[in-house]
């Protein structure tokens, strides 16, 4: 996980997703299917996540809530996407993402 500023993650974004502009995660992964049988049976890294610190800040604020939470809750979303979620597909494939999320951040609620 890489943690940076709007700037950082805006060369990111443009670079990556040809928008210029910033954006609160990105997500990087390593596989474009599934991993090859042999990355089962290891430790797997599913690829990368970049959070930026000032979204984030200015994200906590205009939700009220931590910052702590909203980076732990970029996480999760980056994760998510680097397990093949992705809410940009259609509005069935957002809910369950976003369902998914909110179960995550909800059993974490006490520790963040």
């Amino acid at each position: 996980m890489l943690l940076t500023d709007d700037e950082g993650i805006r060369k990111l974004n443009l670079d990556y997703r040809n928008l210029d502009k910033p954006t609160d995660v990105l997500s990087f992964p390593l596989w474009e299917s599934e991993p090859p049988l042999f990355a089962r049976k290891t430790t797997l890294s599913l690829g990368d996540i970049v959070i930026s610190l000032e979204r984030a800040a200015l994200q906590s604020t205009e939700y009220e809530h931590s910052i702590t939470r909203e980076i732990v809750f970029l996480f999760i979303h980056g994760l998510l996407h680097l397990l093949g979620y992705d809410h940009e597909l259609n509005f069935e494939e957002e809910r369950r993402m976003i369902d998914r999320q909110k179960k995550i951040i909800n059993s974490l609620e006490g520790l963040i």
